[in-house]
């Protein structure tokens, strides 16, 4: 069982391969401070997913250890982690209940003026009270009669019900028009203050704030630093960085 925690996750020389012999991380080594923010960067397949399924413990290490306040997480209950693991993806999972069902579905018990809190937070309280039913009305399955953009605004407000100490988010809001991507950023900035937070990042012009930026490459990390330090090493990051800025232009 795990304790409330701080929220300091550790990698302590971790490895990892889904099949043996085939390591997609390879002796990874971090340590993010309770509070700050981690954004992860690299193509796609070079582990950035893998590295935050291990924090979930949706899979176990094969080498090294990743720890939370200097626990390692295989010694407690999977339940009692991912309780304090907040989750907002680039496609929230909605199911056929109401709208107040669906923000609670990581804290049940919540009342009906916490609930609201949470979607006033997320920027999405005022388009629930214009739905027939408000927080009544009923989704259906997979949040099909909303939009993406509405559909991250809930999995936000989810998040922000639970009140986790680590948060983890797929910050990707490219397909969003620029009304509901300002709300979405927004509801995010608010969701990240004071929390652990490890984001995959998609477009770099979202993390220029983060406290680390680690840019995962073949199983390990290339590069760490700010934003800032990672433009002036001229390496990976500052040419991809440069690439969709130019790509923007």
């Amino acid at each position: 069982m795990l304790a409330p925690i701080e929220g300091k996750v550790e990698f302590d020389q971790v490895s990892f391969g889904y099949v043996p012999g085939q390591t997609i991380l390879d002796r990874v080594s971090l340590c993010a401070q309770p509070g700050q923010m981690v954004a992860l960067v690299g193509p796609t397949g070079a582990g950035k997913s893998t590295l935050i399924n291990l924090i979930l413990r949706f899979y176990d290490v094969t080498g090294g250890a990743v720890k939370i306040d200097g626990i390692d997480v295989r010694q407690v209950t999977q339940a009692s982690l991912r309780q304090q693991i907040g989750i907002v993806l680039q496609d929230n999972i909605l199911f056929g209940g109401t709208v107040a069902e669906n923000i609670a579905f990581g804290q049940p018990d919540a009342s009906q003026a916490e609930i609201e809190a949470a979607a006033q937070v997320a920027n999405v309280h005022e388009f629930i009270v214009t739905l027939p039913q408000g927080y009544a009305t009923v989704l259906g399955e997979q949040g099909a009669s909303l939009s993406q953009g509405q559909r991250q605004l809930m999995g936000i407000a989810r998040a922000v019900l639970v009140n986790p100490r680590i948060l983890i988010l797929d910050e990707a809001t490219s397909s969003l028009d620029t009304q509901t991507e300002r709300w979405v950023q927004d509801a995010i900035a608010t969701l990240l203050k004071n929390r652990t937070s490890f984001v995959i990042a998609h477009r770099l012009s979202t993390v220029t704030q983060a406290d680390q930026v680690l840019v995962i490459q073949a199983g390990q990390i290339a590069e760490r630093g700010t934003h800032d330090q990672l433009i002036n090493q001229d390496g990976i990051y500052a040419e991809l960085y440069g690439l969709q800025l130019a790509a923007k232009g």
